[in-house]
């Protein structure tokens, strides 16, 4: 795959009509964007400007190196939960580390070629930890949107709810309408009036009202101070190899989730404008990114799907539309950043439980449970074990299951048929094509034909078809022309049981392997100990063989030609 960041080829041919679509595009999307950093950087656990510094200085590097011509970057929803975690335990400093390892394995993604391998993560795993997460932060937010003032809950979901629950009786009347207020003007709101988000609307009007009319209520100001309208100093963080191996499984997850999210994301992009990414680039300029915020006291930064079909809905086609989204968020913070403090938090709560609620992706949650069972059992998994236990181990429990699921499914394609010639006694003619080749074969031989990969999960049928098989023929004839792989544990079955019938003296014939199946058995030896001679193109001529005399045998095929 190709590592040249997209804006190279979309600077070709660049025209003003394009930069006027861009520039568009980049100023809509900054302003959708203003919002949601700054709630999912309250979520976090951290100061609004630290958001966004995320999405400044991330957004800007994932447009400028990224492999999507529209990819927009930034802080998500999906960190929320594990950056909140991580800072609860080791810190901001633990934050910052975290972030620059994750950004350092994403590089390493990139460069090694996983990008293709990123998007092989079953979709029951990803929607299942996505829902989770939803519930997570929607959880999270009720504090705020009551009104409760809870800045200290515990992280297990359970304990948190029973918190809450306890405190109900505290519920302020404002800070529920406000944040109801919020929710209705998302939900109402026009999107395509004037390209002006609804979210952004919501926190307007609701700044408007509490500097009007001097409502008693929390806002950003009165929480976190000033924001900051200039961008930071470089941050170096505190090192150990304590602390670095404490943070390895944090920053894993991180990396992970930004490879997933970014991903999809460009997948989401490519349908829309008809193009095609390079996922490897966009996995090396996430881990720029990264690395970036971490450097400047950012949170996590990664592809965000609803900004970026945002932005392509807005005529955006080449990453200059989302460096013009950085550029117009680092506008709005120095010109305008000192009335972000008048902003209620109930309104950013609300904000944030209609993130949660698209997060939360019911309509697929739905269609996974109705489609399969299997499917089913890996999305509740993920989806209970994101909830109560870690994301982490949700994820790899997840991928485990969907993997286990996987192999069970795949093993019942394998069959084995054993079919005896006909002019012997025992004959199993199960069905049409079984008394057909029972019928071509000559007497004294025997026919094992299998069908589907034979591999680990589906080997233990062809030693159960040994077991049935009773007595040793005089010749035995393996088909594998319906065998499209073979792995080490079907070699060596197959090898044990070659080596079983050679020294009862049974010849064996081996019919129609397929290339990547003879390549195989050839480095394992097989076709030297069978014989060259023994392996023939297709079913006919191994029957053929079968009915001459072993000395008289002549290979009309060699499988060297196929290896």
């Amino acid at each position: 795959m190709l590592l040249r960041p997209k804006l190279i080829d979309a600077i070709k041919g660049y025209t003003y009509q394009k930069f006027l679509h861009d520039l568009l595009a980049g100023v809509v999307v900054g302003l959708v964007a203003l919002p949601l950093a700054i709630a999912f950087g309250i979520a976090s656990g951290v100061k609004p400007e630290q958001a966004l510094y995320t999405a400044i200085i991330g957004g800007f590097l994932i447009s400028l190196l990224g492999g999507s011509r529209v990819q927009i970057g930034g802080p998500t929803g999906a960190f929320i939960v594990i950056v909140y975690g991580i800072i609860q335990t080791h810190g901001m400093n633990g934050l910052l580390i975290a972030t620059f390892m994750a950004g350092i394995m994403l590089m390493i993604m990139g460069f090694t070629k996983m990008g293709q391998v990123i998007k092989f993560i079953p979709h029951s795993v990803v929607v299942g930890f996505t829902s989770g997460i939803a519930l997570i932060i929607c959880a999270s937010q009720l504090p705020d949107f009551l009104g409760l003032k809870l800045h200290h809950l515990p992280a297990d979901f359970f304990d948190k709810m029973v918190v809450i629950s306890r405190h109900l009786g505290h519920t302020d009347p404002l800070a529920v309408g406000i944040g109801l207020m919020t929710v209705l003007i998302i939900i109402l709101w026009p999107n395509r009036l004037l390209h002006v988000p609804g979210s952004l609307i919501a926190l307007i009007v609701t700044a408007i009202m509490v500097w009007v009319w001097h409502l008693p209520i929390e806002t950003i100001g009165s929480r976190f101070g000033d924001i900051s309208n200039e961008l930071p100093d470089l941050v170096v963080p505190n090192l150990s190899i304590k602390i670095v191996q404490e943070l390895f499984k944090p920053a894993f997850t991180i990396a992970i989730l930004a490879a997933i999210e970014s991903l999809l994301s460009a997948v989401v992009a490519d349908g829309m404008i008809g193009g095609k990414h390079r996922s490897n680039m966009e996995l090396v300029a996430q881990g720029v990114a990264n690395i970036a915020v971490s450097l400047f006291g950012g949170i996590p930064a990664t592809g965000a799907i609803a900004r970026t079909a945002t932005n392509v809905k807005n005529g955006a086609r080449t990453p200059v539309a989302g460096i013009v989204h950085s550029v117009t968020l680092l506008l709005i913070m120095m010109y305008f950043g000192r009335w972000v403090g008048f902003i209620p938090i109930p309104t950013l709560a609300g904000v944030l439980i209609v993130v949660a609620y698209h997060m939360s992706e019911w309509r697929s949650s739905l269609s996974i449970i109705h489609n399969s069972n299997h499917f089913a059992l890996v999305y509740f998994l993920t989806f209970l074990i994101t909830v109560l236990v870690d994301l982490t181990v949700a994820i790899e429990v997840g991928l485990i299951t969907a993997m286990l699921m996987f192999i069970k499914e795949m093993s019942q394609q394998t069959n084995v048929s054993a079919i005896w010639s006909a002019d012997d006694e025992t004959v199993p003619t199960r069905d049409r094509v079984d008394s057909y080749l029972a019928h071509k074969l000559p007497k004294g031989v025997m026919l094992f034909e299998f069908n589907g990969p034979l591999f680990f999960g589906a080997a233990y049928k062809f030693k159960e078809a040994l077991i049935e098989m009773g007595q040793n023929p005089s010749v035995l004839i393996i088909n594998m022309q319906f065998v499209p792989m073979i792995d080490s544990t079907g070699i060596h079955v197959l090898e044990e049981a070659v080596s079983r019938f050679l020294r009862k003296g049974t010849r064996v014939i081996v019919s129609g392997a397929q290339f990547k199946v003879l390549r195989s058995l050839n480095r394992a030896g097989l076709v030297q100990k069978i014989g060259r001679d023994k392996f023939k193109p297709n079913l006919d001529d191994a029957i053929a063989i079968a009915k001459e005399a072993p000395r008289v045998a002549k290979p009309r095929w060699s499988p060297t030609s196929q290896i």
